[in-house]
């Protein structure tokens, strides 16, 4: 009797190939498999939809003469002719350069101050000592904008405690805020001092993810507590130090305009007004809708063409970048 063998795969022979699945039904499947995770994304993706991409239905009114009682799309259509206007308006070229004055100290000077504190409280020994420092650093985040400038215009005003210390040297009083050659100084000093404490919390977080076998062999080749932190610590974050610059040079051209109102007055324009807070006067105190919304896309896509940049030239010389 003739024994039948099962028929085996010819090597040479092409492998035997499944009829590949449709997208929608990939999709199905794998909404059903992680239905609990998109469940939990979902109300983040709606914020998105609804208050981020949602207005930006309204951009059009820049290229438009927007009048309230004709809508959005009734108004008349005038083009670029609101960009040509700020363009060569007086106020354009100290716009620019107030904003990216303010947003490069802050990148020279604000930017690495977190990144320091973090070395420093890497390297306490004493967990007390750490945690009240810590502590201490974190508080001035909780405190508002309106009153950390209330206690700004206390302390620099003639008879404040700044003035007061001066006094002490001979030196005369200083109206601090009612000169524009100090105002960057108190915008970004204060701005150290009210987000150093939280920007540390990121770095200090990176620090714990890195391998404890690095400073023991670092040791053993003769490394001191700054060789370490120099040739360990610095590398092991490097990666998040990327992100968070790359984040930052996307927004040198933004500034909050909620500070600066509070700290501004007509005798530091010069050096203190900023595209945010020009944008806020012609919007909402003069009523011009279309000329605001065509300095603020400008803005955008100034802040845009940045972070594409920034991103790009990451990617090259890092290998890091945001996607």
């Amino acid at each position: 009797m003739e024994t039948v063998r099962p028929q085996t795969n010819n090597l040479n022979s092409p492998p035997i190939i499944g009829k590949k699945e449709g997208f929608w039904k990939r999709l199905g499947k794998d909404l059903n498999r992680n239905k609990y995770i998109y469940i939990m994304v979902l109300p983040v993706v709606l914020y998105y939809l609804i208050f981020h991409y949602g207005p930006m239905y309204g951009v059009q009114i820049a290229f438009k003469d927007y009048n309230i009682s004709e809508g959005i799309w009734n108004s008349d259509w005038i083009g670029f002719a609101h960009f040509a206007e700020f363009f060569q308006s007086f106020h354009f070229w100290r716009l620019i350069r107030n904003t990216f004055l303010i947003n490069f100290y802050e990148l020279l000077f604000a930017f690495p101050a977190p990144i320091l504190l973090a070395l420093l409280l890497n390297e306490l020994r004493k967990m007390w000592f750490k945690r009240v420092v810590q502590t201490v650093s974190y508080l001035p985040h909780f405190i508002s904008v309106v009153i950390v400038v209330g206690m700004l215009v206390d302390f620099t005003s003639l008879n404040g405690l700044v003035n007061q210390f001066l006094g002490l040297f001979g030196i005369e009083p200083i109206g601090f805020l009612q000169k524009s050659s100090w105002f960057r100084t108190l915008y970004v000093g204060s701005g150290i001092w009210q987000g150093i404490g939280w920007g540390s919390i990121i770095y200090l977080a990176a620090m714990s993810n890195i391998n404890p076998e690095l400073y023991e062999a670092a040791k053993i080749d003769g490394a001191s507590r700054f060789k370490q932190a120099l040739y360990v610590t610095i590398p092991g974050i490097a990666p998040i130090i990327i992100i968070l610059l790359i984040l930052q040079i996307g927004s040198m051209m933004s500034v909050g305009f909620e500070k600066i109102i509070l700290m501004y007055n007509p005798l530091t324009y010069e050096t203190a007004d900023v595209i945010s807070t020009y944008v806020y006067r012609k919007g909402i105190l003069e009523a011009s809708f279309s000329f605001s919304a065509a300095v603020g896309l400008f803005n955008a896509i100034i802040n845009l063409t940045l972070l594409v940049l920034a991103n790009r030239i990451s990617a090259k010389v890092s290998e890091t970048s945001l996607w």
